[in-house]
């Protein structure tokens, strides 16, 4: 097989939702085209698709379909089982690794992962029974419970105070591996987005500085509002994890930023990144033009900022019984709204976002926000 996939290959992605349709998107505007593997009959990728197979992640005739159709696959989220790749790695191109998605969809894993490779995280107990509640504590609370495996956006984390409530937290999650991280005294939440090649070749999106609103990524602000100093070595720490991971294709990784500019990394994902939405817009080549270029064996594209750029993640709170007063953003002249296709809107659904971009991060960021205000009707 050739270094380099070329146009027309087919590609496949496991899962349909928006971070696969950006991706097809991508690819079909390269020339390739596209299989979704995904179980949702309305997938937001399926439905962009060349071929759309609605079927179990871990479907044996889809997979092997996949293998027989499909020059290279990749993923859109860290939960699909790892053994589907590791299937599908038999036969053709994969991208990220088996080993490297099992690691990050297993708390524990992930980070004695990065601590091995000589990087800090927050102080954390791995929680196995409840019996390793036992322990004396101190040093770990007050802190957060999180499960070690199926949590995202907030879900499967419980703040604790006390051990008793440390294991009554337990119990509530199923007594299932879990692990408990002392709560620390932010500065700021930034992410850094890398794009490694199977050559080597790595480079680093601009870091973008996070806001949550309820464990959801509420807003992205970039460059990130810190000393280049901090930005510089969060950018040296996630090339420094790729290469751990000996990674191919688009890594997130998210870092709490403590008084004095030390960092610790919070959690990677083996995929493009909510984070790195700004990228549509904002640089020369997005994160899911990274994605198509890493697994088709191509060298990562430019990652400049072109401009400063906020993204607002739009949640299906804010639909109501209307849509949207969506003039209020198609009004203006640089903001760029992006929709996800999503058939019905819930709350803490992600059903787009839209990038503000100014000369100023600081005028975007003004600007998004009165934005923001607005689109609810009443």
């Amino acid at each position: 097989m050739s270094l380099h996939l070329l146009p027309t290959a087919m590609l496949g992605i496991l899962g349909g939702g928006q971070l696969g349709r950006m991706f097809t998107m991508s690819a079909l505007s390269m020339g390739y085209r596209v299989t979704v593997l995904d179980p949702d009959t309305e997938s937001p990728a399926g439905a962009l698709a060349d071929v759309h197979l609605c079927a179990a992640f871990d479907d044996s005739e889809a997979l092997q379909q996949l293998a027989d159709t499909c020059v290279a696959v990749t993923t859109e989220f860290e939960n699909v089982p790892a053994e589907s790749m590791a299937f599908l790695e038999r036969h053709i191109r994969v991208s990220p690794s088996s080993e490297a998605v099992a690691i990050a969809q297993d708390r524990i894993r992930e980070k004695r992962f990065i601590f091995g490779a000589g990087l800090q995280v927050a102080p954390f107990l791995a929680i196995e029974s409840v019996q390793d509640l036992e322990q004396d504590l101190i040093g770990h609370l007050p802190g957060i419970l999180k499960i070690a495996r199926l949590g995202y956006d907030g879900k499967g984390q419980i703040r604790v105070f006390s051990s008793e409530e440390a294991k009554a937290a337990f119990i509530e999650m199923g007594s299932k591996p879990c692990v408990l991280e002392r709560k620390l005294d932010l500065q700021t939440e930034i992410s850094v987005i890398v794009t490694r090649s199977g050559t080597g070749q790595s480079v680093c999106f601009p870091v973008a500085e996070n806001q949550h609103a309820d464990g959801i990524l509420d807003i992205s602000i970039i460059p990130a509002r810190v000393e280049d100093a901090v930005a510089d070595h969060a950018r040296l720490m996630a090339l420094q994890l790729a290469e751990s991971l000996d990674y191919v294709g688009v890594l997130a990784v998210e870092f709490f930023v403590l008084d004095g500019g030390e960092l610790l990394i919070n959690e990677i994902a083996p995929r493009p990144h909510n984070s790195g939405h700004y990228s549509l817009d904002a640089t020369l080549f997005s994160q899911f033009d990274q994605q198509v270029r890493s697994m088709c064996g191509l060298p990562p594209g430019d990652t400049r900022l072109l401009t400063p750029v906020v993204m607002v993640n739009l949640l299906g709170d804010i639909w109501g019984d209307d849509e949207p007063a969506w003039d209020v953003l198609l009004s203006q002249p640089n903001v760029h709204l992006h929709l996800y296709g999503k058939k019905s809107a819930r709350i803490g659904r992600k059903m787009g976002h839209y990038n503000v971009l100014a000369e100023e991060a600081e005028w975007a960021l003004r600007q998004a926000l009165e934005l923001k205000g607005r689109l609810k009707k009443e």
